[in-house]
């Protein structure tokens, strides 16, 4: 078998075979990761970016490479979740640049299309490290390069290629000194060979049967829709339509036009492509409205009355806050009042939830450790939002990159993102926001604060390794300060104490201690007595309920 072109078609199936590759190995990529904390990991997060790529693409039948590259780009960047996501949603995006208004592509044109992939990937991080996925795209792309001249088809090119990739998957321990004292190679090296090595399988005629169950899609907390007894639920209205009259289109006033015909809105747009979603009584003057800049591609109305009535036998009456049209959109109402700030924030937990409501917060994305957002979960939640200045507070470092993403992707609305890494710090930053100061103001006082605060966490670890010069055993706990493992034992109580021993100092005033669901009343009230023993400092106790993190700790 010898293949000299790729098509939309033969590219199309490539992907898929990739994704399912990557899917059916994403738990032996979530093992390679540094740290032994129960995380979002980066196999999942690899995955489930890639496989809102191919789900994009799945049922084209489209024969321009550069339109199909283009269909995956977008799917990928709006699915994409964690840094290790964001980073691969980059990568593709650089490829289908290059691939633009090509129908069929040869080597050489591959070639160049992965350097322009890892440009773009490079591009997009402001503080590239290597040793990492980065580094094994950008030397496999300079491989390819610097070959395709010489060889005689695809099959050839892909071989070399991956030898070149395995060869600097191997070489990442060199210039990442954390995982060579871990002992391991760097998982988002590894799991975008597992991409490659499926595309290539793919073109021998190797294909992958998805293994996996398909996982849960992570949503925008319901903060502020509820469902009040007797409301009138209306029709559950989605469309798809291509707008024909781009010269007189504008997304805001399309926004502005058909708010006032129902709530839950969401409104998508993807050059002349639009996505609509509304709660509303009355389906027709929505569709009247939106036909007038175009056609529809596919619509659906569904009656939520009768879907409402159903879930009410159901159900238990704590459990009817949430939007019953059984649809994955999730979103709270946007204000119909425009305000000066709105503020959202990624929190797990029922009662950081609530503690983060009661402090401003207007949006909660659920989410944080082992639930990365994605783009368009961002996306979604900022579209809903009626604001003069919205801050975005992500309380994660490996959601950090997806956010700002989102931030980048939205032009018409003034979007900040508060780096935040923590709970701990997005918590104690949001004591500094005044809503009667301007937005500069607000961000640099917040971004200020973030610095005085330091970071405790407790978990357990998921598997044996070595870190920080520490060794660790499996299923002990752990104690995490400032990003670092700095101590370990089978006792959490022990753990705790421990950590507070480092964290706290002669300068230390305050401390607040989140513990989560795992933990009992009694273990939180020893741990205060220790805290009045030992420092004399002033605690406030959160009943977290967050999954876990047995505590996160600030102290400022």
């Amino acid at each position: 078998m010898s293949t000299n072109k790729i098509d939309g078609k033969l590219f199309r199936d490539l992907i898929i075979n990739g994704s399912v590759k990557l899917k059916n190995n994403m738990n032996r990529i979530n093992d390679l990761n540094v740290f032994p904390v129960p995380d979002g990991d980066t196999g999942s997060n690899m995955s489930a970016t890639m496989s809102a790529g191919a789900n994009a693409i799945r049922q084209s039948d489209e024969t321009s490479i550069g339109k199909v590259a283009k269909a995956l780009s977008r799917g990928m960047l709006m699915g994409a979740r964690g840094n290790s996501g964001v980073i691969l949603s980059q990568l593709f995006s650089g490829v289908a640049k290059s691939l633009v208004e090509k129908d069929e592509i040869n080597v050489e044109d591959f070639a160049h299309a992965l350097r322009s992939g890892v440009e773009q990937a490079y591009s997009a991080v402001i503080h590239p490290v290597e040793g990492t996925m980065l580094t094994v795209s950008r030397e496999g792309a300079d491989e390819a390069i610097s070959v395709f001249e010489d060889v005689e088809d695809f099959e050839e090119l892909f071989e070399l290629y991956i030898k070149e990739l395995h060869e600097s998957l191997k070489r990442t321990p060199d210039l990442l000194p954390v995982l060579k004292e871990v002992g391991v190679i760097d998982s988002g090296g590894a799991g975008f060979i597992e991409i490659i090595e499926g595309m290539r399988d793919g073109l021998l005629g190797k294909t992958y049967e998805d293994k996996q169950e398909p996982s849960g899609d992570y949503k925008v907390d319901l903060t502020n829709y509820k469902h009040e007894e007797g409301e009138d639920f209306g029709y559950c209205t989605e469309f798809i339509m291509q707008i024909e009259k781009m010269s007189e289109f504008s997304q805001k006033d399309f926004i502005d036009m058909i708010s006032p015909l129902g709530n839950s809105l969401v409104v998508v747009q993807d050059e002349n492509i639009l996505k609509v979603h509304i709660h509303t009584q009355t389906p027709g003057d929505v569709l009247n409205l939106a036909q007038h800049f175009g056609f529809f591609v596919n619509l659906k109305i569904e009656n939520m009355n009768l879907q409402h009535t159903e879930v009410l036998i159901h159900q238990e009456a704590d459990l009817q806050d949430d939007c019953d049209c059984g649809h994955d959109h999730s979103l709270s109402v946007a204000p119909k009042i425009k305000k000066k700030y709105a503020i959202v924030a990624v929190v797990n937990g029922k009662g950081l939830k609530e503690t983060f409501i009661e402090m401003g917060c207007d949006y909660i994305i659920d989410g944080g450790q082992t639930m990365n957002p994605s783009v368009e979960d961002f996306v979604k939640a900022v579209e809903q939002i009626n604001a003069d200045h919205i801050i975005i507070i992500p309380n994660n470092k490996n959601v950090m990159l997806s956010a700002e993403t989102a931030r980048d992707m939205i032009e018409d609305k003034d979007l900040h993102v508060l780096k935040a890494k923590t709970v701990a710090q997005g918590y104690s930053a949001l004591t500094m926001f005044d809503a009667t100061q301007e937005i500069d103001s607000n961000i640099e006082d917040m971004s200020e604060y973030l610095k005085k605060v330091k970071t405790g966490e407790v978990t357990f670890a998921i598997r044996d390794s070595k870190n920080n010069g520490i060794d660790i055993t499996k299923d002990d706990f752990m104690g995490i300060f400032n990003g670092q493992i700095v101590n370990t034992n089978p006792d959490r109580e022990t753990v705790v104490k421990e950590l507070m021993k480092k964290i706290a100092d002669e300068t230390s005033e305050i401390v607040t201690i989140m513990y989560g669901k795992d933990v009992q009343k009694s273990e939180v009230d020893d741990l205060l007595d220790f805290i009045n023993d030992e420092f004399g400092l002033e605690v406030d106790v959160i009943n977290g309920g967050q999954d876990i993190y047995s505590y996160i700790i600030s102290v400022e």
